[in-house]
């Protein structure tokens, strides 16, 4: 799966925690090293499955009796993929089957296993079984299993007994700084999306939006389960997720089982999608050579699709990775992040209240104004563009303004953001309050059923009240037409509902008494 990708096989950064003593062990004694320091022995690089094999084992069981360990963890498990490099055949179930009650499903990040079921995992990668797998004891001990049958055995004691034991069963320990099978993320920096309540909402918005949509559960890599999901199957299917799976959410990628076919490529590296007519859903990952092979395993599928493996060029909604029933994320492994994951861990930066600098991109027909904030488009409604009367965001901003404006509240569900540019300007209002009993004369904006608008100050965006029909002198007969310039008296100021109630008639008894005008005083 191209969106949950990961690269078991790093060194760690300079700096990381590592166990203090670390020992590389071989059956390949270091005086048949050439020049080069490659190894030029007798000794083949595959396990003989028998005594040497055995010695291996022992040697393991000595440093975690050493240690004082009694269980293992099993950490970013994979599975071998649609083609197999060891040098062994590969073997049925991976060598699981009697290992894990679940099979192949069982054998997830964070399972714990005893000493004994971890010498038969370590059997199983010296054999090229087809899993692999870091094993640990957090902050202890830990067992890799390297490529031409190296074990890097690592120890928070020096384990001198276990040494000697090692060497004594012919076996060859150097001591080394690390392990070069150490877990390192591919990207340190990034901040891996959880499977939270703010995951589990947002799919649920989204298969409401989307009506079904398809969650791919990855439990080891190369090993993944695909669920179709609608509003009534969500939370069976999340009760059924192995531990700490990494999860991918998909649109319907599902189409005629002729045009998936008619869209492989001529060559490279897809997985194939497939549902049957009861509902199942399989996949398989394949390349141009086996395209033959598989499609007529389409044959009785009702929908198919194809889905390409290099990073980028198909990629899921969002993802995330489960975390444990504390709610603590203790997978190392990362999803690769899309689009909708970036904007997450931007969002997860925000906090209501917070004032943000950002670019106007654009101005939309319906008035809503995007402002890109570090990459994410936030938006501002236009009566959070300013405390004045506006037509129109193009009165206020302009594409390509840079605006500051204070966050109204982060949606971590619909992945929204709404600003406010009048939030960081001072309110008028308080001052308007102070307007009332005054007389001011203006124009007449617009005629509604229950009375006429005027605009109490000499400007543009000038505050505007309302003057009921009760409050208009109608004894001259004259028809009040938009545009028509009208004496009121400002008579209430609601701040909390940003409303001005004017009087008509009382402007003129006022008038007539000396009053002063509107923002005079």
């Amino acid at each position: 799966m191209n969106a949950t990708r990961t690269h078991p096989h790093r060194r760690p950064p300079a700096g990381s925690d590592v166990l203090p003593y670390v020992y590389q062990v071989a059956k390949y004694d270091p005086a048949d090293r050439d020049q080069h320091g490659r190894y030029a022995g007798a000794q083949p690089a595959t396990s003989d499955h028998g005594p040497v094999e055995a010695a291996y084992l022992r040697a393991v069981a000595a440093f975690a009796e050493d240690t004082g360990i009694d269980q293992l963890a099993v950490r970013e498990p994979q599975l071998g993929g649609f083609a197999h490099f060891g040098l062994e055949p590969p073997i049925d179930g991976y060598g699981l089957s009697d290992l894990f009650s679940a099979g192949p499903a069982g054998f997830h990040d964070g399972a714990l296993v005893s000493i004994a079921v971890g010498l038969e995992l370590v059997r199983s990668m010296l054999r090229d079984g087809g899993a692999w797998c870091r094993l640990e004891a957090e902050g202890a001990f830990a067992v890799h299993v390297g490529w031409d049958q190296y074990l890097y055995i690592g120890s928070n004691r020096p384990c001198e007994t276990a040494l000697a034991r090692t060497r004594a069963l012919g076996l060859f320990p150097e001591r080394l700084n690390a392990s070069p099978y150490d877990f390192a993320p591919d990207d340190p920096a990034y901040v891996q999306r959880p499977a939270d309540a703010d995951f589990w909402a947002r799919l649920h918005w989204t298969v409401s939006a989307h009506r079904a949509v398809f969650l791919e559960e990855v439990f080891a890599v190369n090993a993944s389960r695909w669920h179709r999901l609608t509003r009534d199957t969500i939370e069976t299917v999340r009760s059924q997720l192995a531990p700490r799976a990494q999860l991918a959410v998909w649109p319907d990628l599902l189409t005629d089982v002729d045009k998936a076919v008619a869209a492989l490529p001529d060559e490279g590296l897809v997985e194939i999608v497939w549902e049957d007519e009861d509902g199942q859903i399989t996949s398989t990952v394949v390349d141009e050579t086996r395209f033959e092979a598989v499609t007529p395993q389409l044959a009785s599928a009702r929908a198919a699709a194809v889905i390409s493996m290099y990073a980028g060029e198909d990629l899921p909604l969002f993802t995330a990775v489960l975390p444990d029933g504390d709610g603590v994320l203790r997978a190392r492994w990362q999803t690769e992040p899309t689009p909708s994951d970036r904007d997450w861990a931007f969002l997860k930066t925000l906090r209501r209240g917070q004032v943000v600098t950002g670019t106007v991109t654009s101005i939309a027909s319906f008035g809503v104004t995007f402002v890109d904030i570090g990459g994410f488009t936030a938006m501002i409604n236009i009566p959070e563009l300013s405390w004045r009367p506006l037509d129109h965001p193009s009165d206020v901003v302009s594409v390509g303004q840079e605006v500051t404006a204070e966050v109204l509240d982060v949606d971590m569900v619909r992945e929204r953001v709404p600003l406010s540019l009048r939030a960081v300007q001072e309110d008028p209002w308080p001052q308007v309050a102070q307007w009332i009993g005054q007389v001011a004369t203006g124009p007449v904006t617009k005629i509604v059923p229950f009375g006429v608008f005027v605009r109490i100050e000499d400007r543009e965006d000038g505050f505007q009240g309302l003057v009921h029909t009760s409050e208009l002198d109608e004894s001259s007969g004259d028809v009040v037409e938009v545009g028509d310039a009208l004496t009121v008296k400002i008579i209430e100021v609601d701040i909390a509902r940003r409303r001005i109630s004017l009087s008509h008639t009382q402007a003129r008894t006022t008038r007539s008494e000396g009053g002063t005008e509107a923002g005079s005083a």
